[in-house]
Order: C-alpha cells, then sequence, then structure tokens
C-alpha cells in the first residue's frame, strides 16, 4: 500500500479540486495544511519536496506532484483507472481534458486576475471588464452542460470535480449565476459528490475574505 500524503491550503480552489478528486475516488489519504498566509510553504521542509512551493502537492510514497489537474488525472490512473472520474476511452477523455484545460486557463484565470489584486495588492474594486470577463466564461461553461447533465457527458469527471472548486469560489465571492439555467442546475448536482460540503467551507472561507475587502459587492 502507498503513502498518500496531499500538501493543501483550505482555501484554494486548486488544492480544493484535488482534494475533491480524493474524496470522490474514496482514498486514504493524509491531508497536511500548510498555511501560504503564514508563509508554510516557504519552510526548508517543503522546499524540498517542492522547489516550486505550490499547492495542491501529492507525495505518492517516492514520487511527487503538483499543479491540481496532473494530481487529479494521476489519482484516477493510478489507483482506479476504470472510474469514470476520467474514462480511458480515448475521445472521451479528450473531452475531459479540454474541460480541464477550459478551467485552467480560461475560467479559474479570470477568476484569478479578478481577485488576486484584492488578495494581495490592496485593491478594494473588481474592474467591470474582468467582471464580465468571469460571466462571459460562465456562459460558455452553461453552453457545455447544455442537454448533459455534466461537463464532459452524462458521468461526473475530474473536469467536474475541479470546476465546482472554481465556481464555487465564485459563488461564494459574489458572483450571480442564477441566470445560466444549466450552470445552475449543476451546481445544484454537485450537492450530491463527495467532498461537497468541505469544499464550500473553503470557498466561503475565500469568499469572506475577498468580500471583506471591496468597497463594493461583486
Amino acid at each position: 500500500m502507498s503513502s498518500l500524503v496531499l500538501y493543501h491550503f483550505p482555501i484554494s480552489p486548486p488544492s480544493r479540486a484535488a482534494l475533491l478528486v480524493i474524496r470522490n475516488l474514496e482514498l486514504d489519504a493524509e491531508v497536511k495544511i500548510l498555511n501560504l498566509f503564514a508563509g508554510e510553504h516557504m519552510q526548508e521542509e517543503f522546499l524540498k519536496i517542492n522547489p516550486q512551493h505550490t499547492v495542491p502537492t501529492l507525495v505518492d510514497d517516492d514520487y511527487v506532484l503538483w499543479e491540481s489537474k496532473a494530481i487529479a488525472t494521476y489519482l484516477v490512473d493510478q489507483f482506479k483507472p476504470d472510474s469514470p472520474l476520467y474514462p480511458s476511452d480515448p475521445r472521451k477523455r479528450g473531452i475531459v481534458n479540454q474541460r480541464l484545460y477550459f478551467d485552467a486557463t480560461v475560467l479559474f484565470a479570470r477568476a484569478y486576475a479578478a481577485v488576486m489584486p484584492v488578495m494581495r495588492q490592496g485593491a478594494t474594486n473588481i474592474p467591470q471588464e474582468r467582471k464580465d470577463s468571469i460571466l462571459e466564461a460562465l456562459g460558455t461553461l452553461n453552453t457545455y452542460l447544455e442537454g448533459q447533465d455534466w461537463a464532459a457527458g452524462d458521468d461526473c469527471t475530474v473536469a467536474d470535480l475541479c470546476l465546482l472548486a472554481t465556481v464555487s469560489t465564485m459563488e461564494k465571492i459574489g458572483v450571480d449565476f442564477s441566470e445560466l439555467a444549466n450552470v445552475k442546475a449543476w451546481y445544484e448536482r454537485c450537492q450530491s459528490l463527495p467532498g461537497y460540503e468541505e469544499n464550500e467551507e473553503g470557498a466561503t472561507a475565500f469568499g469572506n475574505a475577498i468580500k471583506s475587502k471591496l468597497e463594493e459587492p461583486f
């Protein structure tokens, strides 16, 4: 049996995405919390594990991996390769990968660009163009979900888990997607997933931290 450890920061959406995959695969993993605000990710012990000092970081015996999407797909391939969370069929997997890249390079990237100046640089408002770019990306997700329950088809996949970590964070910041019927229904569907409440706690903490710094609501 392997010894699986996840270095985790609960308010981080990518870190929560990796933990959601662990919960949905029902893996026995030790979760080690690193407080990035306190600089715990810069301690020598962690830098030896991950010189990029990012979370999430996964340690599986002598194997170390970081970047949430890489961790998500590795976990399925390594521990439950027959799981529909990351289908082996090349065409189905291709769609899952596309959705993962969409989250990384569009949806999460736009959310990050909007909130990091508030979190780290003392900004007290989010420019309208960045709000609009988030809503545009959510509109794309709404299109993906047309006629299907999950982002990549009829089954929940790692793409949904990563998207859930991002979308829940947006919702807690104050993004209103109530008019995006498919996203709204999908988000409600996600409530039945293992780890949902745990993810919500982290998203709420992040959302509260951002909202406390804003002069006006999102």
